[in-house]
Formats: structure tokens, C-alpha cells, sequence
């Protein structure tokens, strides 16, 4: 017998939205990992707010926010409200029940630039690190470093002479005819007026410029967990700099051993890292002209070839934080804001990861 096509408005719902996700659900193992993260971070939320005033969005249902955008890529925080109000699953994880009234966008993002204020996102990637150590799933012994371009919120048209005064142009302001032919431009004579710390930089040879920042991670070799993290303005040596501060940031009690493409084949990192007492698995460099930095007392050992296989792990972080995590172009502008997103994605990957080594109770 043919069912009837019928629709009918109820009132009452008399089935809770933690009962209709089900148990065996991702996001169940994310969510509990997350609600003992956000519980050990309340005093830290307890200082960016008045104790006088309109009650504000609570700062877990925020990050909770946060983290469903990057886990689900929705592609901006408008579409993220709009989500929110019908999205049941997205509800549940927030923390919003089905008759919880839904932000107005402008509001979620201005509750946003506090928490950006209080570099919440470093806190928040601290306490995750901290709940892996607790689990016994980083190495302190063997890491790997690399960094990443990410395409800046800013075009190629935006790049201009640092004294230049477009203002009298009769174009079309939103979308001038601008012809760079014959004209030589660097970072040195030349600034975005959109992200004016955003740099025009190429990867290599062969490879068009682009505004762009730099983003590097460290990244534990055991189970491919990232221990540090930052983004920086993009120059040639911005890679080898920043692998050695976060190197210096290790405790200083052990040997330890780090790996690297490359770019990291260069007789002052290298000498650099020894003293650190870090041993530099970093690959060699055959085409640099002279002798590559790495030889044979550090080649021979067994170690060396494990780190060079475990060190393109690091890839795949990248490729998660492009896709998924929508920083293949950054959809913010200033190195403190797209610094921000960019830690609290490598936060939202590390949760992912720890999900899938270990089985967490609903």
C-alpha cells in the first residue's frame, strides 16, 4: 500500500537532538575531547570578560563554533550562522538546543575579535598538546619542520608603489586597469594596499609570485602530531629561522633529532641546530653549489633514513589544512589574524588525528 505524501507542522518535538546523533558519530570523540579542553581553559576566559554588562556568546559555544566551521569547511562565519539554524548536528556539537535563538553574524564575529585579543587559539592548541601528552601519544625525541605558503587576502593589483597616489585616477576604483609591464616591483619599494604585511614571494624557480604569508609547523614523528606552529611574513629565509626558534622553544634536557627538506640544507641551520644539541636529519642538498651541510657521520646512522621517510608525514598536514581547513587562501587580512586561524586549524587537526589513535568515551 502506496504511503501518503503528507506534511504536517508539530508543535512539540519530543526527541533531543543528543538523541538523534548517534552514538558511533566522529564528532562525539572530538566533542568530548573538546568539553574537558574548554573546562580547564575557563579561568582564562574568565579574564577577557567584564563582570558587569549584557551577558555575551559563551566563549566554548564560540570556539565550538570555530571548530565546526574548519572541521566541516564552511566557507564563511555568515554561512556558519546560517548553518546553525538549521543544521542540527552542527547545534549539538555547539551546544545550542532546538529552540536556542541563533547570533546575528556581525555579533558572532565581534565575539570572535575578543578571543583573537586573548590569543585564545595558542591557549586552546597548548591544552590540546597537553591532553595528547596525557594520552602518551608525542615523541619528545624525534620532529620534523617545514613550512607553507598561504595565499594572502590581498591581489596582485592591490601591490603598489609605497608612495604612489592613485587618487586622482579616473578608472574604475573598484577594478583599475593597472599594466605592470616594464615595471620592476619588490617588497622592498612596493605594499598591498589591501594586507599591507602580506609579501609578494615565490616558491621557486619556475613558480608565479603571489601575496602570501608563510606557515610552519613542527611536527612530533610518532604519530604525526604538530607540537608547535606559527605563521610569519614570507621571505627566503623566513623557513630556517623559524625552524630554529622552534627548536630553541624545546626542553633542552634530551637529545633530539629533526628533519627537513632540503631547504634546510644550509651550513648555518645545520651548525645552528648542533648547538642546540639537536643531531639535523634534514635532507641533502646535491645540486647546492659546494658540499651539502650533511655528511657522512650523520647519513651513516639507521636513524637518518627513518626520519627521512617519517618527515614527508608533514605533508599531509598541509594538504588537510588546504583543503579541509581552507588555508590554501586565507580569508583574513594582518599576520596576527591569519596567525590566529592558522593555529587554531592546526588545533582542529591534531583533535582529528588524536580521534582516529584513540578511542575516547561517548
Amino acid at each position: 500500500m502506496r504511503g501518503a505524501d503528507e506534511q504536517q507542522e508539530w508543535m512539540f518535538s519530543y526527541i533531543s537532538a543528543e538523541k538523534r546523533v548517534p552514538k558511533d558519530h566522529p564528532l562525539r570523540s572530538i566533542r568530548t575531547m573538546v568539553d574537558a579542553i574548554l573546562k580547564d581553559m575557563s579561568p582564562l576566559f574568565e579574564g577577557l570578560y567584564s563582570k558587569v554588562g549584557r551577558p555575551s556568546i559563551a566563549p566554548e559555544k564560540l570556539l565550538r563554533a570555530l571548530l565546526v566551521q574548519v572541521l566541516y569547511t564552511v566557507r564563511s562565519e555568515r554561512l556558519l550562522i546560517e548553518q546553525l539554524d538549521y543544521n542540527l548536528l552542527f547545534r549539538w556539537f555547539v551546544g545550542l538546543s532546538m529552540d536556542d535563538p541563533i547570533w546575528d553574524a556581525t555579533v558572532f564575529s565581534k565575539n570572535r575579535d575578543r578571543l583573537l585579543e586573548g590569543d585564545i587559539a595558542r591557549a586552546f592548541f597548548e591544552q590540546v598538546l597537553r591532553h595528547a601528552r596525557e594520552q602518551r601519544l608525542l615523541s619528545d625525541e624525534h620532529f620534523t619542520v617545514d613550512g607553507t605558503l598561504i595565499e594572502a587576502w590581498a591581489s596582485q593589483k592591490s601591490f603598489k608603489k609605497k608612495d604612489s597616489d592613485d587618487g586622482n585616477s579616473s578608472d574604475d576604483p573598484g577594478n583599475p586597469t593597472i599594466d605592470f609591464k616594464g615595471e620592476k616591483r619588490s617588497n622592498e619599494t612596493h605594499q598591498s594596499t589591501t594586507d599591507p604585511e602580506a609579501r609578494l614571494y615565490k616558491k621557486g624557480t619556475g613558480h608565479e609570485s603571489k601575496m602570501c604569508y608563510l606557515g610552519h609547523v613542527m611536527m612530533e614523528n610518532r604519530n604525526g602530531l604538530v607540537v608547535n606552529a606559527r605563521v610569519t611574513k614570507a621571505s627566503g629565509t623566513a623557513e630556517r629561522q623559524t625552524a630554529a626558534e622552534m627548536l630553541g622553544e624545546l626542553p633542552s634536557n634530551k637529545r633530539v633529532t629533526v628533519g627537513g627538506d632540503k631547504a634546510y640544507d644550509t651550513k648555518e641551520f645545520v651548525r645552528e641546530a648542533r648547538d642546540m644539541g639537536v643531531t639535523p636529519h634534514v635532507a641533502q642538498n646535491i645540486h647546492r653549489r659546494g658540499a651539502s651541510a650533511i655528511d657522512n657521520r650523520t647519513t651513516r646512522h639507521a636513524g637518518y633514513l627513518i626520519s627521512q621517510r617519517k618527515r614527508k608525514r608533514v605533508e599531509e598536514i598541509f594538504g588537510w589544512l588546504k583543503t579541509v581547513g581552507m588555508l590554501r587562501k586565507t580569508r583574513h587580512r594582518g599576520a596576527d589574524r591569519v596567525n590566529w586561524i592558522f593555529t587554531f586549524g592546526v588545533a582542529a587537526y591534531n583533535l582529528v588525528r588524536m580521534r582516529n589513535m584513540m578511542e575516547v568515551p561517548a
